[in-house]
C-alpha cells in the first residue's frame, strides 16, 4: 500500500506507459481531489484515504484466451458464472480483477471497437481524447476528481454507424482484496442509426475494513441510435460505491438505464441523461434493496434540452432490518425544450419498523408547453397479507419473498435472462 501523492500518480502513469497529456490530467485531477470536500447531501461518507490501496495488479497485459489467465483469477470468475454466460448470451466480455482488465474477448465479426480503456488510449488516442473527460468533467466532485487521478481499466466501446449487435457486450468488475480502491473508466459511443446493449456486474469479497469503488461512465448516443446499459451491483457491505454515470443523446436517440443496487455499505449513484437532440428519449428503471447497515442513495437525472423530448424515471426501493433506501433525482426541462414530457414514479416497500426510505425529487420546468408528472407510493408488508399467504401453505419467509418478487416484477422483465436469474438468487439470499 503506497501513500497517495504526486509521486504515486507519476508512478502509476509511468507503469501504464502513458503520454505526458494523460500524466498532466492525472496530476490536475489529484490536485482538485485534495481541494474538494465530500458531497453535502446524502449519507455521511467516512473514508480513511490513508488506508486504501489505490492500485493492485500483478498482470503484464490483458489476455484474450481464457486458458492464459491465472488459475486463481479464473476460479473466481468461473464461480461467479461469468464465463458460462459468455458462450450463451454475449457478443463480447471484459473482466476486471482489482485494478486491471485481466481478460477480454470480442466475439462479434462486426467492425466495432471493444477493448479496455487503457488499451484504447494507446491504440486510438485521437478517438479516445475526443470523448474522454468531455461529458463527466474531472472537477465535478471529489470522486470524479479521484477517478481522474487514478482511473484504471473499464471498457471503451465504439459502435460505428448503421451497426446493431445481435447480443449484448458485458463487463464484470471484481474486488478480492481488502481496503482496495477500484476506479474504472468506461466510455461508450453508439454512432448514428446504431444500437448497443451493454450489461455490467459488480461483486466483492467481504472484509472488516473499507473498500472504495469510484467509477465514471460517459455514453454518447447518436442520431436515431439506441443504448441500453444494465447493471446489477452486489458489492459487499464494506464497499463505498460512489459512481458518476452520464449519457448525452442526439436527435431521435434513445438511452435506457436499467440499474439494480443490492449490495455495498453506501451507494450514491444517479445515472443521468442529457436529452440534447430533438425527440430524444431517456428512460431510467432502478431498484435499491437496503438491509442492515446499508444506505442506498440512488435515483436518476434527466436534463431536457431538445424539443419534443421525453423522459421516464421509475424507482423502486426496498428496505429491511434497519436499511435505508432513498430516491434522489432531478428532472429539468429547459426554456428551449418545448413540448417535452417527463414522468417520475417512486415506489417504496418497507419490510419492518426498523427500516426507512425517503424521496428527494427536484423537478424544474422552464416553459409553458411541457409537462412533468410525479407520483410516489410507500407501503409496508401488512400482517393481513402475510397471514393470507401463510394460510395458503407458505412459510413467512416464502410469503415475504413472493411479495417482493411481485414488487420488482417490472424491473426483472427488463434484464437479460441470466441477470434476472442472478437477481432472484441475490434477493432470496
Amino acid at each position: 500500500m503506497k501513500k497517495l501523492d504526486e509521486n504515486f500518480i507519476k508512478w502509476l502513469s509511468s507503469k501504464k506507459g502513458e503520454d505526458d497529456k494523460m500524466l498532466k490530467f492525472r496530476l490536475n485531477s489529484f490536485k482538485k481531489f485534495q481541494e474538494l470536500d465530500n458531497p453535502h447531501f446524502g449519507p455521511k461518507i467516512d473514508i480513511d484515504f490513508n488506508n486504501i490501496n489505490y492500485y493492485k495488479s500483478d498482470i503484464d497485459n490483458t489476455k484474450n484466451k481464457w486458458e492464459d489467465v491465472k488459475s486463481e483469477i479464473k476460479n473466481t470468475f468461473q464461480d461467479l458464472g461469468v464465463i458460462d454466460a459468455e458462450e450463451k448470451y454475449l457478443d463480447g466480455v471484459s473482466n476486471q480483477y482489482e485494478s486491471e482488465v485481466v481478460y477480454h474477448k470480442n466475439k462479434t465479426d462486426k467492425e466495432i471497437i471493444f477493448m479496455s480503456t487503457d488499451d484504447a488510449l494507446k491504440q486510438y488516442p485521437e478517438l479516445f481524447y475526443k470523448y474522454f473527460n468531455n461529458l463527466v468533467k474531472y472537477d465535478e466532485n471529489k470522486y470524479t476528481a479521484l477517478n481522474g487521478a487514478l482511473w484504471s481499466g473499464g471498457s471503451f466501446i465504439y459502435i460505428p454507424p448503421h451497426t446493431t449487435l445481435d447480443r449484448p457486450l458485458q463487463s464484470y468488475f471484481r474486488i478480492d482484496s481488502e481496503s482496495l480502491g477500484q476506479f474504472e473508466r468506461t466510455i461508450i459511443i453508439v454512432d448514428d442509426y446504431s444500437s448497443l446493449e451493454y450489461i455490467e456486474g459488480c461483486t466483492a469479497k467481504s472484509y472488516s475494513s473499507t473498500s472504495l469503488h469510484a467509477g465514471v461512465v460517459e455514453i454518447y448516443v447518436g442520431k436515431h441510435a439506441k443504448c441500453r446499459y444494465s447493471t446489477i451491483q452486489n458489492w459487499s457491505n464494506d464497499v463505498y460505491n460512489l459512481v458518476t454515470k452520464r449519457a448525452i443523446i442526439d436527435d431521435y436517440g434513445i438511452m435506457e438505464w436499467i440499474d439494480g443496487n443490492i449490495g455495498s455499505k453506501i451507494t450514491m449513484k444517479y445515472p443521468s441523461c442529457i436529452l440534447k437532440g430533438d425527440h430524444a428519449l431517456g428512460n431510467s428503471l432502478s431498484i435499491a434493496y437496503a438491509k442492515d447497515i446499508q444506505k442506498l442513495d440512488a435515483g436518476a437525472k434527466m436534463i431536457h434540452l431538445g424539443k419534443n423530448t421525453k423522459s421516464n424515471i421509475t424507482s423502486k426501493s426496498i428496505s429491511e432490518n434497519g436499511g435505508l433506501s432513498n430516491y434522489r433525482g432531478m428532472v429539468k426541462i429547459t426554456k428551449n425544450a418545448s413540448n417535452s414530457k417527463a414522468k417520475v414514479k417512486c415506489d417504496t416497500l418497507i419490510l419492518d419498523n426498523l427500516s426507512s426510505s425517503n424521496t428527494y425529487p427536484k423537478n424544474i420546468i422552464e416553459n409553458d408547453s411541457s409537462i412533468i408528472e410525479h407520483e410516489a407510493t410507500i407501503s409496508k408488508i401488512s400482517a393481513d397479507k402475510l397471514n393470507y399467504l401463510m394460510s395458503k401453505g407458505l412459510s413467512e419467509d416464502s410469503a415475504k419473498e413472493l411479495i417482493i418478487m411481485g414488487f420488482i416484477a417490472d424491473f426483472k422483465k427488463q434484464l437479460p435472462m441470466e441477470y434476472a436469474v442472478e437477481l432472484n438468487r441475490l434477493i432470496k439470499d
